[in-house]
């Protein structure tokens, strides 16, 4: 219940009554741990039931509680309202008055859907505050399934637009009429139903391409026609503020937009291609990405360790992976773990992915010169606990991440390498001296990301034995042992997976291997002596996967 707003009903609660400051310090770490809403939480705890928390911020915002949701508010009121902006924002009319609408709201604490409102329908908005899945299933039961018109209805329309697009001024006109609106309305409403985690805007020389990346593969959607590429595209660069005149440069901004009642964040990109503009957009949906360590699904050796070093009192703990392995979603789930009132956390990033309550994130900006290394250095005199750099690329971000951990700071970062023990390799060859690495280094994850076989159409198989071969483990080892595959089903799409799955290997730093360091060891003896002091190389982690039916061989052996 209300999953985006945990901080503000914490501050609701405390105001209420409802829970002492202790007892909202508590409920705030179980939901930092378990990443459940800190409504939900307090509901857990047995502080507080659904209603008395509703009543409280029907109170606080000094609107009116509705217990019950009216079975029907009359088709006056009802008819004030389209069917497809009743399910956009999740709201149901229920009185007017004055010239005042009061709305039942799924989120009465998203501010934009009083803003967006009151410029669609012309009218005061006001909402009132009831249970969010009464007010979902009324808005069905009332306005029917939320039925989006098909891509196909869409593209049919596209005949009424007007194509003699020749100025910037005609482009714009373009991109405000109502065929390009609903069309891009559709594709982003697609995209977050398919927890995408991007959708790409592709012109070419006789195509326009959309594709949604979902569990890291791409899939293409029904395209629109090569003319309008150009109207798409300035209808999402309108969304988020960008120049649309401005087509010789690469350009960066946000999408905030409202889908199904949750506010969703998008982070767009722009870049000059040779048949127009491409652009990407990254949704940022926090009801998607869980950021506990408990949900990343690693074994609970890894966490403890994690959890470990960042609550030491000094020291650098570095995640490594390729770009898209996850790296940033597991930084800012060891940055939970230590969130609380007594630490002062500050965080570099290229960009701001997720906003997280109590933490000080600054935005890189190299127009400016706010570069990782000069946010770094201003960042020792603000007195923080902990430091996140978003990456070390360069020798002097290096050492300003050393300087930081020797004075009593733990610094949290990301690295581009294939392995754990080829971290310390990687900062060697920046310029940084051995023995500052071995003084500072407490451990690091490497990590990658695969697609998890679909549970609903998993199927056991009989792998060929060549491919079994590949893995290179003993034959004793997988006797007995079941391997799984995706059928394909409606539920994955056709394409036998589902989710994702994270494969880890942790090396903690040992008095053993700081020798090594400090003797400029080759990666390759770094790793055998981690071996030995316990650590799980990703290649067997990633056997584990396969043997719990997670994962596929194949997808192991490609990430391994």
């Amino acid at each position: 219940m209300f999953d985006d707003h945990s901080d503000v009903i914490r501050d609701i609660a405390l105001e209420a009554g409802l829970v002492t400051p202790a007892q909202a310090e508590e409920i705030w770490e179980s939901h930092a741990t378990t990443g459940k809403s800190f409504s939900d939480s307090l509901v857990d705890a047995g502080l507080a039931d659904r209603p008395t928390i509703l009543q409280a911020i029907a109170d606080h915002l000094q609107v009116q509680f509705y217990s019950v949701v009216p079975a029907d508010p009359g088709e006056a009121l009802t008819k004030l309202l389209k069917a497809p902006q009743a399910h956009k924002y999740v709201v149901l009319p229920v009185a007017e008055e004055a010239g005042k609408l009061t709305l039942l709201a799924k989120d009465p604490l998203n501010s934009s859907v009083i803003n967006e409102l009151s410029f669609i329908l012309q009218k005061d908005i006001e909402l009132a505050v009831a249970d969010p899945a009464q007010v979902e299933a009324a808005v069905t039961r009332i306005y029917g399934e939320a039925t989006s018109a098909s891509m196909e209805e869409l593209l049919g329309e596209f005949g009424e637009v007007d194509t003699a697009a020749v100025t910037d001024e005609d482009v714009t006109k373009q991109a405000s009429q109502a065929p390009i609106i609903r069309f891009v309305d559709l594709v982003l409403q697609e995209g977050v139903k398919a927890k995408a985690s991007d959708i790409h805007f592709e012109p070419f020389e006789h195509e326009f391409r959309i594709r949604l990346r979902i569990d890291g593969s791409l899939y293409e959607m029904a395209p629109p026609p090569k003319n309008l590429a150009s109207a798409v595209i300035a209808r999402v660069k309108v969304l988020s503020s960008l120049n649309i005149a401005e087509r010789r440069v690469p350009q960066d901004g946000r999408i905030k937009t409202t889908i199904s009642g949750r506010q969703i964040d998008l982070r767009v990109s722009t870049l000059p291609t040779q048949f127009g503009e491409s652009v990407v957009l990254r949704i940022l949906d926090k009801t998607v990405v869980n950021l506990s360590l408990d949900a990343l699904s690693m074994h609970d050796d890894i966490k403890e360790g994690i959890r470990a070093m960042v609550s030491r009192p000094n020291g650098i703990f570095i995640v490594t992976g390729p770009t898209g392995s996850g790296k940033t979603t597991t930084l800012y789930s060891a940055l939970r773990e230590v969130n609380t009132e007594d630490v002062k956390i500050l965080t570099a990033e290229d960009p701001v992915e997720y906003e997280v309550e109590g933490i000080m994130q600054v935005p890189i900006n190299h127009q400016v010169g706010l570069t990782f290394a000069a946010a770094l250095r201003s960042f020792l005199r603000q007195d923080p606990d902990t430091i996140m750099v978003g990456e070390i690329r360069d020798l002097e971000t290096a050492q300003i991440a050393v300087q930081a951990s020797l004075t009593g700071h733990v610094v949290l970062s990301t690295l581009h390498t294939n392995d754990a023990p080829g971290a310390v390799t990687r900062l060697i060859d920046m310029g940084l001296e051995p023995f500052l690495i071995s003084a500072s280094l407490e451990g690091v994850l490497a990590q990658r990301l695969l697609r998890r076989v679909c549970k609903t159409c998993r199927t056991a198989y009989e792998p060929d034995k060549d491919v079994v071969n590949m893995l290179d483990v003993d034959a004793l080892e997988i006797a007995n042992k079941k391997f799984y595959y995706g059928k394909g089903c409606a539920d994955c799409n056709r394409s036998g997976f589902k989710g994702r799955q994270g494969l880890f290997e942790l090396m903690t730093i040992n008095d053993q291997l700081r020798t090594l360091i400090t003797q400029k060891a080759p990666t390759l003896v770094l790793k055998q002596k981690a071996i030995e002091s316990g650590m799980r190389p990703l290649r067997e982690d990633g056997l584990r996967c396969i043997f719990d039916g997670h994962t596929s061989i194949e997808e192991v052996l490609k990430y391994t």
